[in-house]
């Protein structure tokens, strides 16, 4: 039987990545942290973790328990939460989401919810997929509203992740661009998008550090390099930039800010995008998958111009 005391000791190593700043985590010393990694590996028969000088690394049997004392973890917050709500007058669920698809999905649906389930005490966080996916996985918040770029879906059916995920479609990334820009009367007149290459020559805004890197793969694989002036964390403040004339921005659809004086283009395929989706711990059902029904419904109905109001 594997000592779930001994998995949460290698929990933390596996996360500060040294037996010492384990300890200091655990307020213990590091002979008692390497006191229970070795019971751990003794009663297993199998090395979990290899020692070096420069830190702790996990063996592969190593890395399956981590997986499962993460798993455990969740469950054992996420049950200590249901407890405590048995005797909580009302039923608290919390849902996160990233900005712009918190601002354009969320709240028609939860408008709805709450007046469907007064009973229902509803906290929302703004949190990005890399915050917001363990926060349902270890019980911190019900429901995730989020996105993933390329590759695989964040969690599959049947994986050790915990998580339900509801794929929602996609988001296309748009060029938007000044509507006196001699490219969008250009194109706007021509039946088939432009390709990056067309435009290789212009500034870019990125309204999100994280389409960097997509754009870069994309403008390697149309061989051009681009012209990043803006970085941005906003996509309202990239659009602004845009109006102002410093440069064309990549912005994704979803985040697009109905204006007379901008103009959003398509990106020839395959251009970039985000697929967006609802995760769920798969121990959660009850008053939050009827949530993740209302935002299911709610992006089903977006508007065929792609530019929410």
């Amino acid at each position: 039987m594997i000592d779930v005391q001994r998995l949460a000791v290698l929990r933390e190593v596996a996360r500060r990545g040294s037996f010492n700043q384990a300890a200091q985590a655990l307020h213990c010393t590091p002979s008692a942290v390497s006191q229970q990694i070795a019971a751990l590996e003794r009663g297993l028969g199998t090395p979990v973790v290899a020692r070096s000088t420069r830190g702790v690394t996990l063996t592969d049997s190593g890395r399956l328990l981590v997986e499962a004392a993460d798993a455990i973890a969740a469950e054992l917050t996420d049950t200590q939460q249901r407890i405590a709500r048995l005797t909580a007058e009302h039923t608290a669920l919390t849902v996160a989401a990233f900005a712009s698809g918190g601002r354009r999905l969320l709240p028609e649906p939860l408008a709805r919810f709450a007046a469907d389930h007064p009973e229902v005490e509803l906290t929302i966080l703004e949190a990005e997929p890399e915050e917001s996916l363990p926060a349902v996985r270890e019980g911190r918040a019900d429901l995730a509203l989020a996105y993933h770029l390329d590759g695989p879906p964040p969690a599959r059916p049947g994986d050790r992740s915990g998580l339900d995920w509801t794929p929602l479609g996609e988001d296309p990334l748009r060029i938007v661009l000044p509507v006196h820009h001699p490219a969008a009367a250009r194109y706007r007149d021509r039946p088939e998008a432009p390709h990056l290459a067309e435009l290789a020559d212009q500034r870019w805004i990125l309204g999100c550090r994280k389409s960097a890197g997509q754009l870069a793969r994309y403008a390697d694989l149309a061989g051009v390099e681009l012209r990043i002036c803006c970085t941005a964390t906003d996509y309202e403040f990239a659009q602004s930039l845009v109006r102002a004339g410093i440069g064309i921005a990549l912005i994704p659809e979803i985040g697009l800010a109905p204006h007379p004086d901008l103009v959003a283009l398509p990106l020839a395929e395959p251009g970039p995008r985000r697929h967006l989706g609802l995760a769920l711990a798969r121990r959660r059902r009850g008053p939050v998958a009827r949530l993740a029904e209302e935002l299911a419904a709610r992006l089903a109905s977006r508007p065929a111009s792609g530019v929410w109001p």
